[in-house]
Parts: C-alpha cells; structure tokens; sequence
C-alpha cells in the first residue's frame, strides 16, 4: 500500500482490533501455477498468542489447501475494515478531488495446517464467536457425529503473522472543521452515507472528546463554510 506517514497504522492492537470487527478476509497465496485466492472468516488466536502478537486461525474448504500449497510458503491475509466514498461536496468550494476513506491491514505468514481435531475444536470455537450473540445460541455439540463428519471437509490452519503493513486512511490531513463535514456526510441519507467508517472517524479524531462546537451540515451551502 502507499506509504503515507498521516495513515500509517504501526500499533498492535489497532490492527488486532480490526482483525476481531472484521473477520471476513481475503487469503493470497503466491503458488507456482499463479496467484490463488479465497476468502474465509479469519479470528485471532488468543489462546496461543500474547497482546504484542497476531496470530490467525481459520480453515479452507478441501481442495483449497491443495490450490494454495498450504505450508509450503507464505501467505498474504487481507483484512478490510469500514471504508467509502469521500466527497468534496463536504469540501470548503476550493477543495474539489474526492478521496476513498478506508481501515485496512495486509498480514503475512506461513500458514501451520493444524490436525483433524484441533481443526474441530477451531470450528466449534468460530461458530460459538459468532452464535454468542444470538438470543438461542447453536453450537456444534448439538450433533457432534454430523459436525465431526462436515469437518473433515475442511483443512484448519494456524497463521503466525511475522509482519504486517496497515492503513487507517480517515482524512487526517483535513482540518478539524472539514472532518466534522465529512463525518456528517457519512451519516446521513444520502447515496454515500456510512455510519460504520462515520464512527470510525471520529474513533480516530477524537471528536466526542473535543465538547460542544460549532457543527456544519455536509450539504451546507459554500457561502456558510469557512
């Protein structure tokens, strides 16, 4: 990704943060017939790592392990936060070029295929993550038999991240007041509204920490912006 010093996202936990609200990703593998790619849920390994560490867990569908050459080499992980359209309607008039907000992380290691049942309990554990908010939470232990047999259709694997390049590209170049058009823009109705990079922004801006100010409409007329 471009390196640009304002969007550089170096800390840990930011990147592990995302990680955990977004775990739909994309796994690239840069096999000796080409690039292959497949997208799987991805969680971090808590249990195997400590708070300075990423470490992935997931699983392919057979024959992916095979297209992927799974443990022979490294693999690239994508991780794609909130992101959107930006534009320069919420700009002061003499700002014209829109832009593309967006959270992103590429994280790289060689993927560890785990056995056939530690892989069960990875899958158990990934279908609790996301059952936990249920009001009638299902589990694989209703019907371990069937569960245990679906599983074998699939490779677990394990990935060490040994380094990773992340951007949180959120208009930090703006001045505060053109942030705050932006953040409105975002959570309105309009075609480009998104509340999800919209609380992003001001996750990163600080803005609920900054008091009562004045507060622009995005679509305010050029004539009432600074």
């Amino acid at each position: 990704m471009r390196h640009t010093p304002h969007f550089l996202m170096t800390d840990v936990a930011e990147v592990r943060r995302l990680i955990a609200e977004n775990p739909w990703a994309t796994i690239v593998s840069p096999t000796a017939t080409g690039l292959v790619a497949s997208h799987y849920p991805v969680l971090l390994d808590t249990a195997t790592s400590t708070d300075d560490e990423i470490v992935l867990v997931s699983h392919v569908g057979r024959p992916d392990e095979v297209a992927h050459e799974l443990g022979q080499h490294e693999v690239l992980v994508v991780f794609q936060g909130p992101h959107g359209y930006v534009s320069p309607a919420w700009y002061p008039p003499e700002q014209f070029v829109p832009t593309w907000n967006h959270v992103t992380a590429h994280c790289w290691g060689t993927p560890e295929v785990l056995s056939d049942e530690e892989n069960f309990r990875v899958l158990g554990e990934l279908v609790d993550h996301f059952e936990q908010v249920m009001p009638e939470p299902v589990s694989l232990e209703v019907d371990e038999q069937t569960a245990r047999a679906m599983a074998k259709g699939t490779v677990g694997i394990r990935i060490r991240v040994t380094r990773f390049d992340a951007r949180a590209k959120l208009s930090q170049n703006k001045a505060p007041e053109v942030v705050e058009r932006i953040v409105a823009g975002l959570r309105g109705d309009g075609p480009y509204a998104s509340p999800a990079l919209a609380d992003e922004m001001v996750r990163v801006h600080g803005l609920e920490a900054l008091g009562p100010r004045r507060r622009f409409r995005a679509d305010a007329p050029a004539a009432d912006r600074p």
